[in-house]
């Protein structure tokens, strides 16, 4: 008896389970940026890369905490770690620590972007963006955007775009980004964000042809990452003594993602979705190029960046 095909739409079910695909490429000497770079996944990305010897910069809100990630990681693997601070619901903050990035760094290799946030409740940032699509796509738009010139100078090069299953949530509504008219879920907050950044990625790859460097987007698991600590009490309790115990530890995602960093079959694929390593087709919705194109253009109006890429 045929054995049944599981629906592209499902197949994030069999990814989760499927064996990983590694990599015993070196990244000594290269410059890794990685953006929400204090916990979770972004942190696990950190680790793999010192461990290889790569020259990673840790772009993260919290100094206090990124000082001791350093020292530890340092200590450890004896590779130069850097501290770049920056606040993604803050553009201001976000377009500063690109500044520090060009002037200080003539090289950059990789840049991750993991910053990410989940919220129960519709807050706007200073600025007047809903806070989850301002963290989860504007800033990271924005720091890929402004460093492009340096990975192109530099390529071959990478990006690597830290997107979500959540993807599959659905949310997006372009007459609608910051929820004044809808009621607000998190969940699909969350899914917004996420379908923007696919969308983007998408675009990004039309743009970087023949540069040589590449981007893609990678789903990092269903691991245990503190996403959603900002929320109140009870769901910090849910999150940690109960979601907790059915994930996965993070060092998984950062074995992906140094594998989508660092593999040599990888040089040349861009604009692709990976779930961890295993590359897998997003949701209908968040390959409509049509709708894409227009997420593209209001990113640019609300990052304040001018066409022309």
């Amino acid at each position: 008896m045929a054995k049944r095909r599981v629906p592209d739409e499902l197949m994030f079910l069999v990814n989760r389970r499927a064996e990983q695909k590694t990599t015993d490429a070196s990244m000594a000497g290269k410059v890794c940026v990685v953006s929400g770079s204090t916990s979770g996944v972004g942190l696990a990305a950190v680790r793999r890369l010192a461990r290889s010897g790569a020259h990673v910069i840790m772009v993260c809100r919290n100094r206090e905490k990124a000082d001791r990630v350093r020292r530890e990681i340092a200590e450890q693997h004896r590779v130069p770690i850097d501290i770049v601070v920056a606040d993604f619901s803050d553009l201001d903050s976000v377009r500063a620590a690109a500044e520090v990035l060009l002037r200080d760094y003539p090289r950059i290799d990789v840049l991750i972007n993991s910053v990410g946030l989940h919220s129960t409740g519709r807050f706007l940032t200073r600025s007047g963006f809903e806070l989850v699509f301002c963290v989860n796509h504007l800033g990271p738009f924005l720091l890929t955007y402004l460093l492009l010139e340096r990975l192109k100078q530099c390529s071959p090069a990478r990006i690597i775009q830290v997107n979500s299953e959540g993807h599959r949530f659905g949310g997006l509504d372009l007459g609608d980004l910051y929820w004044k008219h809808r009621r607000y879920r998190g969940l699909k907050s969350y899914g917004a964000s996420k379908i923007a950044q696919l969308m983007t990625v998408w675009e990004f790859a039309d743009r970087l042809k023949g540069s040589g460097v590449t981007i893609n987007a990678m789903h990092p698991g269903d691991v245990r990452t503190n996403i959603g600590n900002n929320n109140g009490p009870l769901y910090r309790w849910w999150l940690h003594s109960v979601t907790w115990h059915f994930l996965k530890d993070p060092v998984i995602s950062g074995e992906a993602l140094y594998f989508l960093a660092a593999a040599p079959e990888l040089a040349e694929v861009s604009g692709r979705f990976f779930h961890l390593t295993i590359e897998e087709k997003p949701a209908a919705h968040a390959m409509d190029r049509e709708v894409g194109r227009r997420v593209w253009d209001a990113s640019l109006e609300m990052t304040g960046l001018k066409p022309g890429l």
